[in-house]
């Protein structure tokens, strides 16, 4: 019973962390003009070194842990909220995919047509659509900082906390709010019974290891 508390605590605390984190819908406000969107195909290659390098590594930790766990977790549990008010399952991955459209829009990169942000968390809790959006969406994001060249990163834009902000910093933000969210689905899937993938795989491992 302690456990199950401490799980539902723990639940609650990543919960209330995502109702009273800050709007990233703003930060698009003090972004530069738009760039036409070009295919992966036509990108130059990927950095090898330096921010731009060490975020889309970063990003694809990220990606993976967001895909394996939206696999990982049953349908039915996608609707599956703490408490009324709180995001659920499906609401918390469409989150991060809406800011996967919304913040590269800092960066003078548009959102995907059509896209909209307000209640993009609700359209839908339909699990194929989710992970296909959830894909999507961080696609989108690698397309947009391999589209920015390194010498953006400096650049400034005004920031939803009435401060400016550059390139980098917002960057660091998006890592930093993925990660907050993949915290927060943890607990929410270890309340609902639920290992994450990587961390099953590594217990396997170190019960097949050999034992001296």
């Amino acid at each position: 019973m302690n456990k199950i508390l401490s799980s539902f605590a723990l639940c609650l605390f990543w919960a209330a962390i995502a109702v009273l984190s800050p709007p990233y819908a703003r930060a698009q406000e003090g972004g530069t003009k738009a760039k036409p969107i070009v295919p992966l195909t036509e990108l130059a290659p990927a950095p090898t070194s330096g921010a731009r390098a060490e975020f889309l590594n970063e990003l694809k930790i990220q990606e993976d842990k967001y895909v394996e766990l939206a696999e990982a977790v049953p349908t039915e549990k996608y609707t599956w909220r703490p408490a009324e008010g709180v995001r659920s399952v499906s609401e918390v991955f469409l989150h991060i995919a809406a800011a996967n459209y919304n913040i590269p829009r800092t960066f003078g990169f548009p959102s995907p047509a059509g896209f909209t942000a307000k209640g993009f968390d609700k359209s839908t809790s339909d699990k194929s659509k989710i992970l296909e959006t959830l894909k999507d969406s961080f696609t989108h994001m690698r397309q947009a900082v391999l589209n920015m060249p390194d010498s953006d990163l400096d650049k400034q834009v005004d920031w939803f906390t009435g401060s400016k902000i550059t390139y980098r910093g917002v960057m660091l933000f998006i890592i930093a709010h993925m990660s907050e969210h993949l915290g927060q689905s943890i607990a929410y899937a270890r309340i609902n019974g639920i290992v994450p993938p990587w961390t099953e795989e590594q217990q396997k491992k170190r019960e097949e290891k050999p034992k001296p």
